[in-house]
C-alpha cells in the first residue's frame, strides 16, 4: 500500500430532511414495548375503567337519572373512556423515559442519528398508539352495557388524537425532568389525576359554583373530555369550537416546549 495516499474521513451517511427509519424504528420500539406486555397495557385499563363505571352507575345512576338530557351512564361512559386513553397516553411515554434513564439505556435513543423533533415524534405518537388503543378496547366493551350513541365521528376522533398527544408530551416533559420514581410519581398524583378528575368526567361543570365554574374553563382536561363526549351524546358544557382551538394550541406549546428540552439534551446529557 502506498504510503502516500491520502486517507479521506469517511463520508458521513446522508438521511436527508427528515431521518423517516430513524423515526420509524422508535416509533415501533415504543409501540412493541407497550404490545409485549398487553395484557398490563391494554386489558388493565378496560377492567379498571368498567369498575369506575359499574361503581358510579350503581352509586349515583338511581340520584341522577339524566344530566343534559341524556341517561347519567350515557353522559359518563365518554368521559370514562376519554380519562383512559390521556392516564394511558401519560403513563407510556413517561415510563419509557425515566425507566431509560433509572437503567442507564436512554443513550440508545440519544446516540442514533435522530434531531430532537424526530425523537419527539416518535415517542410522542408511541403513546399516542397506546392511548387509542386504550380508547377503542375501552370504547367496545363498554358498548356491551351502555348504549354508545355517535353523533359526531371527527369530534371522537380529534379529541382522542389531540388529547392523548397532549399528555404523551406532557409525559415526556415529566420524564426527561423526573431523576427518580418519585419525581414522577409526583407528577402523576398532583397533576394529571388531580386535572382528569376536576375536568367534568364525572359531572357537569353547569353544577359547580360560580368560581369553580370558572376554573373549569381553564383547565385544558375539560376541553378534550367536554368535546369527546360531545362527539358522542351532541351537547357540551363549553364551547366545541373553543375547545378544539385550545387543544391545538396546548398541544402546540407543549409540542416546542418538548422538542426544546430532547434537543439540548436537558437532564438527559451531562
Amino acid at each position: 500500500m502506498r504510503d502516500d495516499v491520502d486517507i479521506l474521513p469517511p463520508v458521513p451517511r446522508s438521511y436527508g430532511a427528515v431521518n423517516w427509519l430513524g423515526t420509524w424504528t422508535l416509533l415501533m420500539k415504543e409501540v412493541r414495548r407497550f404490545l409485549k406486555v398487553y395484557f398490563q397495557t391494554i386489558v388493565a385499563p378496560v377492567v379498571t375503567t368498567l369498575l369506575f363505571l359499574s361503581v358510579f352507575a350503581l352509586a349515583l345512576g338511581p340520584v341522577a337519572a339524566q344530566v343534559k338530557g341524556v341517561p347519567f351512564v350515557q353522559f359518563l361512559a365518554p368521559g370514562l373512556i376519554m380519562m383512559a386513553i390521556v392516564q394511558n397516553a401519560f403513563a407510556n411515554t413517561s415510563s419509557s423515559i425515566i425507566i431509560a434513564k433509572v437503567q442507564g439505556n436512554i443513550v440508545d435513543m440519544l446516540m442514533p442519528p435522530l434531531t430532537g423533533a424526530e425523537q419527539t415524534a416518535a415517542v410522542a405518537l408511541g403513546g399516542v398508539a397506546r392511548g387509542v388503543a386504550v380508547g377503542i378496547a375501552v370504547g367496545c366493551s363498554m358498548a356491551l352495557f351502555v348504549p354508545m350513541p355517535v353523533h359526531n365521528p371527527a369530534l371522537i376522533a380529534y379529541h382522542a388524537v389531540m388529547g392523548s398527544l397532549m399528555l404523551s408530551l406532557l409525559g415526556m416533559m415529566g420524564g426527561i425532568w423526573a431523576d427518580k420514581f418519585d419525581h414522577m410519581a409526583a407528577v402523576t398524583n398532583f397533576i394529571v389525576t388531580p386535572l382528569s378528575f376536576l375536568s367534568g368526567t364525572f359531572y357537569s361543570i353547569e353544577r359547580l359554583p360560580q368560581t369553580f365554574h370558572a376554573i373549569a374553563l381553564v383547565n385544558p382536561f375539560f376541553y378534550m373530555i367536554d368535546g369527546f363526549r360531545a362527539g358522542f351524546i351532541g351537547v357540551s358544557d363549553g364551547s366545541v369550537a373553543v375547545g378544539v382551538a385550545a387543544m391545538a394550541v396546548a398541544d402546540l406549546v407543549l409540542l416546542l416546549i418538548t422538542w426544546r428540552m430532547l434537543d439540548t439534551g436537558y437532564k438527559l446529557k451531562s
